[in-house]
């Protein structure tokens, strides 16, 4: 998991409250920062390091050290202007991955084109959901279907490529069951077990959550 990387949240409302709180609860180093005093107040006791702040200042991005931050997911989507604006801060800071949680298309088309990393729409991806994914490196995507069991899309591993699954024993081996590969836009549910694997493909598989990090 990507727990050595640091994270900063902008914006303490729900969504944003969940993404910093389920980094936190993994290990990861989470700076989190909202406007509103109150909102900072209620984080503090999920979150070590909560800020109260204006991001939209070049000088206060400055001051909190976003410079150093790998991933920085801004959850202000009620306050577009405000969005735009620490999306371009970031970005110029040096911020590798800077993801944004937008409103609407039209919002996710202008902060993609002035540098947003991922468009996240709330409705379609909860924040518990974006950390689990954000945390758990080399996987594309992340659905937890119960407590212990979650459906992953994960690459082809280098080592994988050109062998088959029946050859890899990946059930044995790492405990999970691929359901669907996808390639090429196309998605095959009727897997051949004798099928080689190419790097082009993504693979979702089903598979047990404590058993995760062994794909790592």
């Amino acid at each position: 998991m990507s727990i050595h990387k640091t994270y900063a949240v902008f914006g303490l409302g729900r969504y944003g409250l969940a993404v910093a709180k389920e980094l936190v609860a993994s290990g990861a180093e989470v700076l989190a920062v909202d406007l509103h005093e109150s909102m900072v107040n209620s984080a503090k006791d999920y979150i070590p390091v909560c800020k109260c702040a204006d991001v939209t200042d070049l000088d206060v991005i400055n001051q909190l050290g976003i410079s150093n931050i790998d991933v920085v997911i801004i959850a202000m989507a009620g306050n577009f202007e405000a969005s735009v604006m620490a999306t371009t801060l970031c970005k110029e800071v040096g911020v590798k991955t800077v993801i944004v949680k937008c409103a609407n298309e039209v919002h996710q088309k202008i902060l993609s084109r002035i540098g947003a990393d991922k468009v996240v729409f709330p409705e379609k991806e909860s924040g518990t959901r974006l950390a689990k994914n954000l945390l758990s490196s080399g996987f594309v995507d992340v659905i937890e279907l119960s407590k212990n069991v979650s459906m992953v899309e994960l690459d082809v591993k280098p080592e994988w490529e050109g062998k088959s699954p029946l050859e890899l024993n990946l059930r044995k081996k790492y405990s999970i069951n691929i359901v669907a590969i996808r390639e090429n836009g196309d998605v095959t549910t009727d897997i051949d077990p004798e099928k080689v694997l190419k790097k082009t493909m993504k693979l979702i598989v089903i598979a047990n959550t404590s058993k995760l990090e062994k794909l790592n």
